[in-house]
């Protein structure tokens, strides 16, 4: 049974992997028909570090995904993330031959490709060329200029890039745990796709995704994405440093932390006490909430330190750069008691936790629309934007033919061809790199 209108969202985290599998009601909100998570163990900080325990992973994952769901699925859109990722503002033009024509499509794909062969550090890709804002013929400010006459055709665009190894060893596991890659996408941009309102885009938001390895950072302004930054720790130093400084273990420290833990001290009374069994036949440890607390914000408060420096670099200060809708947080790490008021007192921006339910149906399963799920929804709407393109596509070259036959068929082919969105590319690039990595 073929289901041309479904799609799969793998989420390859540092502590947990998630498959979703969904499709689109009549309403088009997401309908999720399985969703599968396992122990994420052979990645550390976003990155890869052991192939067979996240094949593993992957399977399982995928697999319970499937005995919910009872679909067989073959390809999934995947998310990329890790310290290795760093993005660029790069500008640059064509200069159009004939500019008695219009800008088409072509001319959009021509200058992207030129992007595409900047020179980068040894080892590193390409994966995102984005572009902001198109100049023509020095006339400013333009989103759109398909249509336009002009003879000199300059853009601004945001360059996001990866290290290729990481990325290669990601695309090795989704192989060889049995599935495509149907696309793959920078995490915190997925993230965005969830959580993010357009009129937030469009006002200035910053979205911060506090995940269990990383804090990815995704900046949009005027509908368009500005700076991307990926951060290398997340909710696990926090657990490490409440390991370290309650000498526990680690499972216990987790457990600390997301029953009890706070992002904001003054909230414990000095007398509350929380007891841990001690490891074989040695006495329970008495921890206070207070200490745990006060554990907690340090580290908290150095994460959110370091966003916002990444906001400020992007020049939040400014006027015409200032974030109006302020921040929105998500990923498993804006679960945490008071972190919303912690993030609003160190940066002065109104702040709101992002939950991904605005865009799933409404009888979804209640724990499914909480942060840490945002970026596996976020993926799993990626994959069903490929699939209605692909689908108004198919449409378009079928009327095309209809109604003048076989000669037109060639024209809508070569019109259509470069709407390929950029992550499909990267995709197809990707793809033909792993098969000859074989």
């Amino acid at each position: 049974m073929e289901h041309n209108d479904i799609s799969v969202g793998l989420d390859i985290g540092t502590t947990k992997i998630v498959a979703m599998i969904g499709r689109r009601n009549e309403y088009g909100k997401i309908e999720l028909l399985g969703t599968g998570k396992a122990k994420s163990l052979g990645v550390h900080r976003g990155v890869v570090n052991n192939i067979t325990q996240t094949i593993q992973s992957i399977q399982m994952a995928v697999d319970e995904a499937i005995a919910i769901s009872g679909i067989k699925i073959t390809e999934a859109v995947v998310g990329i993330a890790g310290q290795h990722i760093r993005s660029l503002q790069h500008s640059d033009y064509i200069t159009r031959p004939n500019s008695e024509e219009v800008i088409c499509d072509e001319d959009l794909e021509k200058l992207e490709k030129q992007v595409y062969k900047l020179v980068m550090l040894p080892g590193e890709e390409i994966i995102h060329v984005l572009p902001q804002e198109f100049k023509v013929d020095g006339q400013a400010e333009i989103t759109e200029p398909v249509g336009m006459y002009g003879g000199r055709l300059e853009a601004n665009f945001h360059v996001v890039v990866g290290q290729v190894s990481s990325i290669r060893n990601v695309g090795r596991c989704i192989k060889s745990a049995g599935l495509n890659l149907a696309g793959i996408t920078l995490e915190p941009l997925a993230s965005a796709e969830a959580v993010l309102s357009n009129e937030e885009k469009e006002a200035g938001v910053a979205l911060i995704d506090i995940g269990g390895g990383t804090t990815d950072l995704a900046i949009f302004k005027n509908g368009i994405i500005r700076h991307t930054a990926v951060i290398p720790f997340g909710g696990n130093v926090i657990t490490e440093d409440i390991k370290e400084g309650c000498s526990i273990i680690e499972k216990q420290a987790e457990l600390l932390k997301t029953k009890f833990g706070s992002a904001w001290p003054g909230e414990n009374k000095e007398n509350e006490i929380v007891s841990i069994p001690g490891l074989r036949g040695r006495d329970p440890k008495e921890i206070t909430l207070k200490n745990l607390s006060k554990i907690i914000h340090a580290r908290v408060l150095e994460i959110i330190e370091q966003v916002f420096l990444e906001i400020k670099n992007y020049g939040h200060e400014e006027p015409k750069k200032k974030l109006i809708a302020g921040i929105v947080l998500t990923g498993g790490g804006a679960e945490l008691k008071h972190i919303k008021q912690l993030v609003e007192y160190i940066t002065g921006m109104d702040t709101r936790i992002g939950y991904p339910n605005e865009n799933l149906a409404g009888d979804s399963d209640e724990s499914l629309s909480s942060p840490q799920y945002a970026t596996a929804v976020g993926l799993l709407m990626n994959g069903l934007n490929i699939i209605d393109k692909k689908n108004a596509k198919a449409v378009h070259q079928t009327v095309g033919k209809s109604s003048k036959e076989e000669e037109n068929k060639e024209v809508i082919d070569e019109v259509e061809e470069p709407k390929k969105s950029i992550f499909e590319k990267w995709g197809d690039k990707l793809r033909d790199f792993l098969d000859n990595a074989e």
